[in-house]
């Protein structure tokens, strides 16, 4: 199949735009007449000159997806109208294609598991897994209605995630543009003044005038070097498997940060777990699958090495314990869990009290930020300051004496 551009009209005359898979253009043609839509014009989309970014499908229209299927199979509608009804309400043009996509092969014999595998950068390989579960349970609504709940806990803990960050990086930005303009600007208007006094300088005044005189000779190469290295390190660790685990051990590491995604890693493998094995899945399949939702080489290391020790014949607590890598509380729960044989409970337990410890821990870390850089930067203007002065008032002095 090739991925073609279009530009399609529906029944009240609205233009669509949008992108589709085809054979061809019979084919194109036939696939928008199924979403009551009418060819205008269409190209390959090799030709297209503009991103189409803008329609990525994201967290919030999967979550729409499940809350939607949840309700109508719940409600006894059949699954195919259902996902008509579904494409025929979503305002998203490339998830609109997707659905209707799902629904062409559903009809030509297959599962809706087996339809969503074929979207991978859409439906990941632990969402088509759950479906299958569900498939094979016959509790699909209960897993569309799981997946909805773990997927808004998700976007919830992205947003707590991007609170940390883009705080300090906005503070941290304004103090770097506040010394960027001092050293640039301001102080070298007033180095002739304090010069021409003709006095001994002191040390500190001495290194302010040699870091303004970095800042105006090599300004250029000041502003290159973070987006440089910022280039370098992610061309690095996206192309050098070393480096990446290095990386995400740093990040597991750095100063205050650290501890945080280190919760955030585990609470989300707790919840995709524990929603794995209650909805059927192996633990050796849950923990493959877990792998590739950590997002850490580390982690996901220590996952591994935790699946072959329990392939090996260990219990699911020894081989955590084995590892070394998870904290106390996962593998006392883990424990509790494989006793009772309620797993998914336990699990559920450790993700409700890290979600809670991340909350507070980003607030904590969001009130000791705007201290920290107003320090800084009082720092930074006291130095100016005293550097500047500090010759002046001597001279002063020495006049008046």
């Amino acid at each position: 199949m090739s991925l073609f551009v279009y530009q399609a009209m529906d029944a009240k005359g609205k233009l669509i735009r949008g992108s589709m898979d085809a054979t061809n253009l019979s084919d194109l043609e036939l696939r928008l007449d199924r979403m009551e839509l009418d060819l205008i014009d269409c190209r390959p989309a090799a030709q297209q000159t503009f991103s189409l970014r803008k329609h990525t499908v994201k967290r919030q229209d999967l979550i729409n997806f499940c809350f939607h299927m949840e309700q109508l199979i719940a409600a006894g509608v059949p699954m195919l109208e259902g996902l008509a009804d579904l494409r025929d309400s979503v305002d998203h043009p490339r998830f609109r294609e997707i659905v209707a996509d799902l629904i062409e092969r559903i009809e030509s014999g297959s599962q809706l598991s087996e339809a969503l595998a074929h979207h991978p950068g859409v439906f990941g390989k632990t969402f088509v897994s759950l479906i299958m579960a569900g498939e094979q349970s016959g509790k699909i609504a209960e897993v569309f209605r799981n997946l909805s709940e773990s997927l808004k806990w998700q976007d919830e803990l992205a947003a707590q995630a991007k609170k940390i960050l883009m705080y300090p990086a906005f503070v941290g930005t304004v103090v770097l543009g506040v010394t960027f303009f001092l050293m640039v600007y301001l102080v070298p208007q007033l180095v002739g003044f304090i010069k021409n006094m003709g006095q001994e300088l002191p040390f500190h005044t001495k290194a302010l005038i040699f870091v303004s005189g970095i800042f105006v000779n090599y300004w250029y190469v000041i502003l290159a070097i973070p987006p440089l290295v910022w280039m370098g390190a992610t061309f690095l660790v996206r192309t050098n498997p070393r480096a990446r685990y290095k990386a995400d051990e740093y990040k597991l590491r750095v100063w205050m940060i650290g501890p945080i995604l280190h919760k955030i890693i585990l609470a989300r493998f707790a919840t995709f777990f524990a929603l794995m094995y209650a909805s059927g899945i192996t633990i050796l399949d849950c923990i493959r699958l877990s792998e590739e939702i950590v997002g850490n080489e580390v982690i996901a290391g220590g996952l591994q090495r935790a699946g072959q020790l329990i392939a090996e014949g260990q219990s699911v607590t020894a081989s955590f314990q084995s590892v070394g890598m998870f904290p106390p509380l996962v593998v006392r729960m883990l424990k509790v869990g494989e006793a009772t044989g309620s797993l998914d409970t336990a699990l559920r337990n450790v993700s409700y009290f890290y979600n809670r410890e991340v909350r507070e821990l980003i607030e904590k870390v969001q009130a000791m930020i705007e201290p920290v850089m107003t320090v800084v930067l009082g720092i930074i203007l006291g130095w100016i300051m005293l550097s500047v002065l500090g010759p002046i008032y001597d001279a002063i002095s020495k006049i008046k004496t």
